[in-house]
């Protein structure tokens, strides 16, 4: 789950981490009466959305007139914002941040993110503040330095001080510093985040070390513990038909492709996306539909796909272990009389029960063609889509 710039502002500050002043407004009126009250002279108008790149897109304004406010903050309010983590279609801005300006010397960047290949939280740290840290890495490798946690310690005071040297800090900067890993490291572990970045982290003219911008990840599957974030949720941020998915318990992601997929087990999954980009295809989506999945989650996750209008095709690929091929062909074939299937839909099952879903399957009259095995599935999908196109 992610949050807004300013959320994620609010829960570091509540860590000791010392961010700049600043108010969420969701009118121009609004945003008006946050400038006046943080006072001037300067006021950095923030649009509010789930994504980068927001200052390249026009979504960060540096405001040095009171008078400003409101004709600047009314025209970022419903602006579709486009950036590269939007996509073309772009966001509409229903909210912005009304933040205090900020005497700015140094641009760094920080974060703290799940390293999966060692199991521990990791601290990235860079000079390059304010660019694509992707394209830091890529271009000059040796300005990215990390710093790995021990849990068994966990962030002591000498790790905190290591990100602030290899920043190229000093003096009162350095203790600024620590004080600000220190407080998103705590954050970080009793809010089940996945992932927090700074960019910029800013040195201020008079020495402090401060996040001028915040994003904070969570994991989804630690959100029973923390009602409060799940407040914090903005649904009109995310995907409609991801949002419909997690209501029935549904792991579903929309892709770009044509080849929707529903398959029982995220690994599974992730190989038949490969495996229909093998054979010259796109998946429209990832979803799992679990292992214990019932008819009627079944019909709801066949509904979701086919609500994509991208969707030209269908890809079931079911091993029945938990979840038995009988209920997934019952499932698909109530589907697809509900919807009026109008797309090809190949169905490959294995597994507890499969000749029992395959009989059920085959005397249903409905066009469902069959596979034998992955390979055979994919190769018959992608080819049903060129044909009906």
């Amino acid at each position: 789950m992610n949050i807004h710039e300013y959320q994620a502002k609010q829960l570091l500050a509540k860590y000791g981490v010392a961010v700049p002043r600043g108010h969420v407004a969701y009118t121009a009126p609004e945003a008006h009466e946050a400038a006046k009250q943080l006072g001037g002279p300067v006021w950095v108008v923030k649009a509010q959305i789930h994504a980068g790149g927001r200052g390249k897109g026009g979504g960060v304004k540096v405001v040095k007139s009171l008078d400003e406010v409101w004709p600047t903050s009314e025209k970022m309010l419903g602006m579709t914002l486009v950036t590269k983590q939007t996509g073309p279609a772009g966001k509409e801005v229903k909210r912005i941040y009304i933040e205090e300006g900020c005497d700015i010397k140094r641009e760094l960047y920080l974060s703290l993110l799940i390293d999966r290949a060692t199991s521990r939280i990791t601290v990235i740290a860079s000079t390059e503040g304010g660019m694509d840290i992707e394209e830091v890495a890529a271009a000059t490798p040796e300005k990215i330095h990390t710093v790995t946690i021990d849990p068994l310690t966990g962030m002591m005071p000498f790790h905190a001080r290591k990100v602030a040297f290899s920043l190229g800090l000093e003096g009162k900067q350095v203790n600024s510093c620590v004080k600000t890993v220190l407080g998103m490291y705590k954050a970080f572990i009793d809010l089940d985040a996945s992932m927090m970045e700074i960019n910029p982290l800013v040195v201020t003219g008079g020495g402090d070390v401060i996040p001028l911008d915040a994003k904070m990840n969570f994991d989804d599957n630690a959100l029973f513990r923390h009602k409060d974030i799940q407040e914090l949720r903005d649904e009109d941020e995310e995907d409609p038909a991801e949002r419909e998915a997690a209501r029935h318990d549904l792991n579903y992601i929309k892709l770009d492709g044509s080849i929707g997929c529903m398959v029982n087990g995220a690994g599974l999954a992730m190989s038949t996306m490969d495996i229909i980009k093998l054979y010259g295809g796109d998946p429209a989506n990832f979803l799992d539909v679990g292992g214990g999945a019932t008819k009627d989650r079944v019909t709801e996750a066949f509904k979701i796909i086919l609500r994509d209008p991208n969707v030209e095709g269908i890809l079931v690929n079911i091993f029945g272990g938990i979840m038995r091929c009988d209920v997934i062909a019952e499932g698909v074939v109530s589907a697809a009389r509900e919807v009026s299937l109008n797309v090809p839909l190949v169905v490959r099952l294995e597994g507890t029960n499969v000749d029992l879903g395959k009989q059920i399957l085959s005397q249903s009259g409905l066009p469902i063609i069959s596979a034998d095995d992955l390979g055979d599935a994919a190769e018959k999908i992608v080819k049903a889509v060129k044909e009906a196109a």
